[in-house]
């Protein structure tokens, strides 16, 4: 659980800059066990929706969140195979994108997040930096820098943001996002 931070405040602070509020749509993709659900919920976000390939981490969710959560939708995929059913205003991803190593896995992903993101809405995408982790919890991944991602995500999108982030691991290592 590398991933694990206390409090997801560099994702909220970027959906802040991104103009998100709690009437929009938010979807995020590889969330599992994360907090940012709660964190989201405590603020009043009405319409969130967490997708991962893991059951038994949207499991956690669910029972974590009890019924402050009833209104949450837990999606069980693979987004690389996921369809996305409706749009959302903002597409969040803290940390799966980079482990997608295969080109075509990409552009999989990137077919969805462009079925599924609104006009006008917002990605926060967060992957590991050019002097980040190469691999994670065992697997490979791929690195990305903001000129990286705008390249593999090409024209529709414009870069609003970028920052680096230090994340600091529950047993102390740090990598850099």
């Amino acid at each position: 659980m590398s991933w694990y931070q206390d409090s997801p405040e560099p994702s909220l602070e970027l959906m802040a800059l991104a103009g998100g509020g709690p009437n929009d749509a938010i979807i995020d993709v590889g969330g599992g066990a994360s907090g940012l659900v709660d964190a989201l919920v405590d603020r009043k976000y009405r319409d969130l929706t967490v997708l991962d390939i893991s059951g038994a981490a949207l499991s956690i969710v669910r029972k974590r969140l009890g019924p402050v959560g009833d209104g949450v939708a837990l999606i069980e995929a693979d987004i690389t195979r996921w369809q996305p059913q409706r749009r959302f205003d903002i597409w969040h991803d803290r940390a799966a994108f980079h482990f997608l190593t295969r080109p075509e896995d990409q552009a999989a992903y990137i077919r969805n997040l462009l079925a599924g993101l609104r006009s006008g809405g917002h990605i926060v995408l967060a992957t590991f930096a050019p002097d980040g982790p190469e691999k994670c919890s065992g697997l490979d991944t791929v690195r990305h820098d903001a000129e990286s991602l705008a390249k593999l995500l090409g024209p529709r999108f414009d870069l609003l943001h970028s920052r680096k982030h230090d994340h600091e691991t529950p047993w102390g290592a740090v990598q850099r996002f």
